[in-house]
């Protein structure tokens, strides 16, 4: 048995006092657990990051610091960063008093008993262990639909993510310290970590129900997620704007040619609908390219202005023990 590590659960959280007492309930039973096992060392703990709450969140995390430092720790960012930004500021919070951390939403959906293996993963030699859902029975119809053609169509783009993982990983302190050289304002971490590298695997598990709440991904943020993570990680549409303008340009050609001939053979006819059909038809190509140009812009704008990704007000952690 290797000696245990120190292992620090970082926890996203945006309004989710009707489910962080059930959360840290189990977050603890399963750290006394491994700690109980050797699994990790009692130096470990939970830190759940509030991302701006609007309710009684962040007071719900200082009363279960000072109940149980053992186990609990908080982060207040100063204002909403984002659910990648929160992950992030954890992340870089920790990764330096950590010697591995897995992050994990409040929400109870992510099966907690998968830490075990996550951890004896690490322990055979893995820097990073993805979470991935075994199946979707879970799921709606369309949004089984939509987020297996997310992750089909993200390999298709380019990027390289992991099918059917979300945010449940565990990563080592050697892959959070690269991760800090990553600079980008625009997050999408399902791409980043892979980039880095170093041996990983997954282990596998059904998700369940969210435990209580509302969903903080309704179906306006999750396609602007999907276009995010499009955009951020691959040059791909530029390129397809570049092919469909060719293939117009040989079809426009192609056109000019027959209009001379039938001009010619004395059988043109002009056709308002073909007119009206060709002139929406370009048109809507056009605004197409600019709208995705203009994502890759507006990319580079708030890249280029290097904003804080995110800014903490308060960190609360016990490190004595």
């Amino acid at each position: 048995m290797p000696t245990p590590e120190t292992l620090y659960m970082v926890v996203p959280c945006y309004n989710e006092e009707a489910v962080l007492p059930e959360t840290s309930k189990r977050l603890k039973e399963k750290y006394q657990s491994l700690i109980s096992r050797g699994l990790i060392s009692d130096k470990s703990r939970v830190v759940f990051v509030n991302d701006g709450s609007k309710d009684k969140t962040w007071s719900m995390i200082q009363e279960l610091h000072e109940s149980d430092p053992q186990f609990f720790s908080g982060i207040n960012l100063a204002h909403n960063a984002g659910h990648q930004n929160a992950v992030l500021a954890g992340l870089m919070t920790v990764k330096d008093i950590c010697d591995m951390a897995i992050t994990m939403d409040a929400d109870l959906q992510d099966d907690i008993n998968t830490i075990d293996a996550m951890v004896e993963k690490y322990y055979e030699g893995n820097q990073v262990v993805y979470g991935v859902r075994s199946a979707r029975d879970t799921d709606t119809f369309f949004k089984r639909f939509t987020a297996e053609g997310f992750y089909k169509f993200m390999k298709v783009m380019g990027a390289d993510v992991v099918y059917n993982h979300a945010d449940f990983r565990l990563m080592s302190k050697t892959v959070l310290k690269e991760l800090a050289n990553f600079k980008e304002v625009n997050l999408f971490l399902r791409g980043m970590v892979p980039l880095i590298g170093y041996q990983s695997c997954n282990v596998y598990y059904e998700r369940a129900e969210r435990f209580a709440g509302e969903s903080k991904y309704p179906l306006k943020k999750m396609l602007a997620f999907a276009i995010n993570g499009i955009t951020s990680f691959s040059v791909k549409p530029l390129k397809l704007i570049t092919n469909v303008g060719m293939i117009m340009s040989i079809l426009s050609v192609i056109a000019i040619i027959w209009s001379i001939v039938a001009k010619i053979g004395g059988f043109s006819e002009i056709g308002w609908s073909s007119t009206m059909c060709s002139i929406w038809f370009i048109g809507g190509l056009q605004l197409l390219a600019l709208g995705i140009i203009g994502e890759y812009i507006g990319k580079i704008y708030a890249e280029v202005k290097q904003r804080p990704r995110f800014i903490i007000a308060d960190f609360i952690n016990n490190t004595d023990k």
